[in-house]
């Protein structure tokens, strides 16, 4: 069964840059992840600092028991403290339905 993870960070000024060239790299890397559906990475247009992270995966347990483990997320994981002005806050979701715009053929 799917679980969507929402991620808000709230990212200390001087590493804004930092943490977006991490976590882009992090983002390319996870897209071509088997049990990978998508992620939408969101700014807050008030506060240049923070982010919410919507990512859908098809497996919790995958996510849990392979997903973080992996080599490309080393980097990430452990720059984060430096990263991070408050701790991640992070919640998980079961999705029910997914819409999106139907383009003309």
């Amino acid at each position: 069964m799917s679980v969507t993870y929402l991620i808000e960070f709230d990212v200390k000024p001087a590493e804004r840059e930092r943490f977006l060239r991490l976590l882009s790299g992090v983002l390319d890397a996870m897209r071509h992840e088997a049990m990978f559906v998508e992620a939408t990475l969101h700014a807050d247009p008030e506060t240049d600092t923070r982010f919410l992270l919507h990512e859908t995966w098809r497996s919790h347990e995958d996510v849990l028991s392979v997903q973080l483990a992996r080599p490309y997320r080393q980097e990430w994981h452990a720059a984060l403290p430096d990263l991070l002005a408050a701790e991640r806050k992070i919640s998980v979701w079961q999705p029910l339905r997914s819409d999106r715009t139907v383009t003309a053929a």
